[in-house]
């Protein structure tokens, strides 16, 4: 059955907010809240250990009522259930989308082509467990017979992008490994790596669905060539293990057949560190850690299939940033953690959320007439106070912007926690309230300014504020926490490609520059440049001096 393809703007509700937003667009989310003391009370989610305030946003129950009737117009629940049935809703390329189904309990059936996937599933899983506990005890050794001590993960894309996020993110749980990625084609990113190894005690896990992506497969024969350089070919199998379908290229390349770990097209790349691509992350952290960030995404899909719209995390975060971006024309979103350990989120969601909302075709095959995919962006909080934040709070853009904190720190220094916290709260204040122009008086009467440079700077230091934020507030980073943070994120891009009636989970931009790229490849080897555009001409020739 395919997913329903109803254009957003033709809903009763899509109307019903544009003539909405004319009364909220000048709105003032400082004076709601003053108007109403329990606006946090009523606009917040609680669910395990998360907390999630919405209340600093430019809506009141009358958005919410009017997104929450786009959502039901737009068949959001049918579209849910639809995908957690393994219904192919990636219909561009005929496939199920069931990276839930990854982290799905053993005794639940999901069915593809009228087979039931679990059993498979969790036979991958324990095919990663006995791996991981071998080589983590030493049982699984190099060729002369020392035990590991790094693990490079060469892939690109969500091959990459996923594993380096998480093993960043759960550094506190790290194991005596030393994790390493490699992903540019770039020879440069390749050899700063492989300098700092020692091939005796080095694993590689290549992560290739087809076997020929040229960044991975370039990579990977870069460091063959070096693995060779003091070892044969026979101890390739010792030391390199796969993440693919394609069996045969893989064994070519001489890894072990033992070791190669399969791969579904019912999983998107961008979506696949839940499948064995992860074996990098069971590997860095162990597998009972890997296996609780799977139980705590799981949780997640539970919150998100099975929670009414109004107090489901995923569906309400959807809904405000349609609202931001279809009727404010916000153009992007920032994404602030106050953890240094999830550096990579924002670069990770990223491919997540433009790669599978920077459409402009809806599911019809029709050119949409409305704006679709978010641009996200963003870094660690203190950190990104003192780089772009200026911006944000007094920029002429508006920029919603999620702030992701931590009630425990990890370590326990209370200390810096504190200061990090009082930053965290501090922002989304500032960001509601600004400052206004009496405020910036009073400081100068304080300070007894000059009466004349007072006059002056006052313009510059009055900040508007209504800038809206959404606060989640975590007990603690976890794995399941983690899991859960990462799923939710997969739901909320998950529910805007529905609403705005487009294929979240195909990526056919990405091939015309691949493409193109083969055949430059062959002008630059054979020094024999084809008819481009003038400027493209000219810029090869050039390189080719």
């Amino acid at each position: 059955m395919a997913l329903p393809t109803i254009n957003p703007t033709q809903t009763k509700a899509w109307q019903e907010l544009q003539n909405h937003y004319q009364s909220m667009q000048n709105n003032s989310i400082k004076e709601m809240f003053q108007d109403d003391t329990t606006r946090a009370e009523k606009f917040h989610i609680q669910w395990n250990d998360f907390l999630v305030d919405y209340s600093k946003n430019n809506i009141n129950q009358t958005t919410l009522n009017l997104l929450l009737k786009l959502a039901e117009e737009v068949h959001l629940k049918e579209a849910i259930a639809q995908q957690f049935s393994g219904e192919s809703i990636n219909q561009t390329e005929n496939r199920a989308v069931l990276h839930t189904a990854l982290r799905a309990s053993e005794n639940d059936t999901v069915l593809v082509d009228n087979k039931n996937i679990i059993p498979d599933v969790y036979q991958v899983k324990k095919e990663i467990e006995i791996f991981t506990n071998q080589i983590l005890s030493g049982e699984k050794k190099g060729y002369t017979n020392k035990p590991f001590t790094d693990v490079v993960n060469i892939g690109i894309g969500g091959s990459d992008l996923g594993p380096a996020m998480v093993v960043e993110a759960l550094q506190f749980y790290k194991n005596h490994l030393n994790l390493h990625f490699v992903s540019n084609i770039d020879g440069d990113h390749v050899n700063e790596i492989i300098k700092k190894l020692n091939p005796e005690t080095t694993l590689f896990v290549i992560v290739s669905k087809t076997f020929t992506t040229q960044e991975t497969l370039t990579n990977s024969e870069t460091i063959r060539t070096w693995f060779l350089k003091s070892a044969t070919q026979l101890d390739v199998a010792k030391h390199f293990v796969a993440v693919s379908t394609n069996l045969e290229k893989v064994t070519n390349f001489g890894i072990d057949k033992n070791n190669i770990f399969p791969m579904w097209d019912w999983v998107g790349g961008r979506f696949s560190l839940w499948s064995a691509v992860g074996l990098s992350i069971s590997l860095a952290v162990g597998f009972d850690n890997f296996n609780k960030l799977l139980k705590g995404a799981n949780q997640m899909d539970e919150h998100f299939k099975n929670e009414s719209f109004n107090k489901n995390i995923p569906v309400l975060l959807a809904l405000i940033s349609v609202w931001y971006n279809n009727f404010f024309g916000a153009q992007s979103e920032a994404l602030i953690p106050y953890t240094q350990y999830l550096q990579k989120l924002a670069p990770y969601l990223q491919q997540g959320i433009m790669e599978s909302n920077g459409k402009s075709i809806d599911r019809d095959g029709k050119p949409v007439n409305y704006q679709t995919g978010t641009i996200i962006w963003g870094e660690p909080g203190t950190n990104s106070q003192h780089a772009f934040f200026q911006l944000i709070h007094q920029g002429t853009k508006l920029i919603p912007t999620d702030f992701i904190g931590f009630v425990k720190p990890l370590y326990g220094n209370q200390d810096h926690h504190n200061k990090l916290m009082s930053n965290f709260f501090a922002q989304t204040e500032a960001l509601l309230n600004g400052k206004s122009a009496e405020q910036v008086q009073l400081e100068f009467d304080t300070q007894n300014l000059e009466k004349s440079k007072a006059e002056f700077l006052k313009p510059f230091k009055v900040f508007e504020g209504n800038k809206p934020t959404n606060t989640l507030l975590i007990q603690k980073l976890t794995p399941e926490t983690l899991g859960s943070l990462v799923a939710m994120y997969e739901h909320k891009i998950f529910v805007q490609g529905i609403i705005w009636n487009i294929f979240s989970y195909d990526q056919w931009g990405v091939e015309l520059g691949k493409q193109l790229a083969n055949s430059i490849l062959s002008e630059i080897e054979n020094k024999s440049i084809n008819k481009h555009d003038s400027s493209t001409n000219f810029l090869l020739n050039h390189f080719l001096k």
